[in-house]
């Protein structure tokens, strides 16, 4: 497997490996990953679909991409993935994978029209004051300190990041900036999580500090993105003879290491009640989906709260099953264990089932709830609420069965899970559906004599507890996520957010197919480049736009550096006037 760029590699056709010859395949987990590197091997690959075998412990695929009708419950979907145009690996999928609801048109071809029609923006990125929008969110806000914090992360090596949490690199100045509100709530970081990770993130999307305020960086599918990209995934799959086995539970692999190279031996697996094994050949390969951030997930309803539980589960269990046979294939128990309790666990999904709601969503945003159109365009988060509580809202109907007529479908979450509501004195994981409707009425501005009646009778409200939520960024070293191939590794492959690839970042959708893309092409040998990870933070235009962004879009001369780089920068600029170094920094407005 090697990595690449540029056209030549992105459009080409790879011949049919020899390595693919007489080789079958099983996929633990029909999440993204797993579906993906089905995919990538009927496509690239060119193995028999009727040769791939999918085992899921549920009777659904999809993982953690969900959305669905509950004909108890209602519509209910646990959150939803920002993308933007620089998931390289994904769109080379979806490129491959007809729409079900636009007629001769791929995936990719139905969002990026969509995208022309509808470009994604956030009206109103931020409230505070029960339903007042704050003003100058354009700017993040940092003071010089903070960005020098900032941009001292960035230049640290992993290696010296390990372990550390993101609040043993900040001081309190940073936290206060707009620029945590933003990447806080956009990407689900806590004070707590993992240094090494955040940096990453600084890095893949500095292309993205000039957007973080409007999120016009984002692209959204039509309808909730199980039905967008899940179930036509699943469909060309299945057309291809790819088969799934639902209701089955891979609670071990027996792995041997034999003169350095390693060998998955057998699969240990419960089909419903019933136990079995399969005895893998030379010619068996395996791809593993470990660790899961929506195991243990619970619901509750308008009237009850979501149950708390904590347990291993199919993911987590074989995970630690396989790490306890070699030490390479990673630690677990730094992902699963021990999460600290101020965590993001609970989200909800609100339907409003009258108009009454609905005008305080158009009187934030400007725009009407029912117009077909993005609403908030990404997170629009409650900057004094003490749960960090946010909404967004997608183009409505969000569920094909959903009337927009009656129904509209809003996403709630609240990032601290450990405090009491400003109006229902609760935490967030106490709180039964209605409640955690009316905390969101409140700050919406809703007069509180008429909170209560809403939260019951116009909206309803099903949470969902996610234990596992945040446990991407738990504080990591290298080596606690296997490598998607591990070193030796004959015929075993690991998939998802916590297989190690290098430069992406964990919690996106591209992190899975990326690492389904390499698993597939070291496995089978294919002869064609996995698309590199976006190089903004090689690109000079970008760190000089990321500079004038970070400084709230000062010129040099207004930003204070210390007194030895103002020298420096003053005899520098002399140098480059007139050349191209004067044009570039002219371009990204620092002059």
């Amino acid at each position: 497997m090697y990595r690449s760029n540029g056209n030549f590699e992105a459009f080409a056709r790879p011949r049919r490996p020899a390595a693919t010859e007489g080789k079958s395949a099983y996929i633990v987990g029909s999440g993204l990953a797993g579906l993906a590197a089905a995919a990538f091997m009927v496509r690239d690959a060119q193995v028999p679909g009727e040769r791939i075998t999918v085992f899921e412990e549920l009777d659904i695929a999809g993982g953690s991409m969900d959305g669905i009708l509950d004909e108890h419950k209602g519509f209910v979907i646990r959150g939803g993935r920002e993308m933007e145009a620089h998931f390289e690996v994904l769109w080379d999928l979806f490129r491959s994978i007809p729409s079900l609801d636009t007629p001769g048109a791929s995936v990719l071809d139905e969002m990026y029209w969509l995208h022309k029609d509808d470009p994604s923006s956030v009206p109103t990125r931020a409230i505070h004051n029960r339903g007042e929008a704050i003003a100058d969110m354009k700017d993040l806000t940092l003071t010089p300190k903070a960005v020098e914090e900032l941009l001292s992360l960035a230049l640290t090596r992993e290696e010296d990041l390990q372990d550390k949490r993101i609040d043993e690199v900040f001081t309190e100045e940073f936290f206060e900036s707009h620029f945590w509100l933003y990447w806080a709530t956009m990407f689900a970081f806590e004070p707590w999580a993992s240094a090494l990770e955040m940096r990453r993130y600084i890095l893949r999307f500095i292309h993205h500090i000039a957007s973080l305020a409007d999120l016009t960086s984002l692209r959204f599918t039509r309808y909730n993105q199980y039905e967008s990209l899940i179930t036509p995934l699943v469909a060309y799959l299945t057309d291809h003879g790819v088969r799934f086995q639902y209701a089955t539970r891979v609670h071990g692999i027996d792995v041997e290491r034999a003169g350095g190279a390693l060998h998955a031996r057998r699969l240990h697996l419960t089909v419903g009640d019933q136990e079995s094994t399969i005895d893998l050949s030379p010619s068996d390969l395996v791809f593993v989906t470990n660790g899961s951030i929506t195991e243990s997930s619970t619901f509750g309803d308008n009237d009850s709260p979501a149950p708390i539980e904590m347990r291993d589960g199919g993911a987590w269990g074989l995970w630690k099953n396989l790490a306890a046979q070699d030490p390479a294939l990673g630690h677990p128990e730094k992902f699963c264990e021990n999460i600290p309790e101020a965590n993001w666990t609970i989200s909800a999904t609100v339907t409003l089932t009258d108009d009454r709601i609905a005008p305080y969503i158009e009187r934030l945003t400007g725009r009407d709830p029912r117009s077909g159109h993005i609403i908030t365009g990404g997170p629009c988060n409650i900057a004094d609420s003490s749960w960090l509580y946010g909404f967004t809202m997608s183009r409505q109907p969000h569920f094909h069965a959903q009337d927009p007529s009656k129904e509209l479908v809003v996403w709630l979450y609240g990032m601290f899970s450990d405090r009491p509501g400003d109006y229902v004195k609760k935490t967030i994981r106490e709180c039964t559906g209605a409640e955690l409707c009316a905390e969101w009425l409140y700050h919406l501005g809703v007069p509180v004599e008429e909170i209560e009646d809403l939260a019951h009778n116009s909206a309803r409200t099903i949470p969902c507890n996610m234990p596992y939520i945040t446990s991407y960024f738990m504080p990591r070293a290298l080596g606690d996520r296997p490598q998607v191939v591990p070193e030796g590794s004959v015929n075993l492959a690991f998939l998802g957010n916590f297989a190690e690839t290098e430069r992406d970042t964990v919690f996106t959708t591209e992190y899975s197919t990326r690492t389904a893309m390499e698993a597939v092409y070291t496995l089978f040998e294919v002869e064609r480049g996995v698309p590199e990870v976006f190089a903004s933070s090689f690109d000079v235009r970008m760190l000089l736009n990321a500079v004038y962004y970070l400084n709230d879009r000062k010129p040099l001369h207004e930003i204070k550096l210390p007194f030895m780089a103002r020298m420096i920068e003053k005899v520098a600029l002399k140098k480059v006037e007139g050349t191209y170094v004067e044009e570039l920094l002219q371009d990204a407005k620092l002059l």
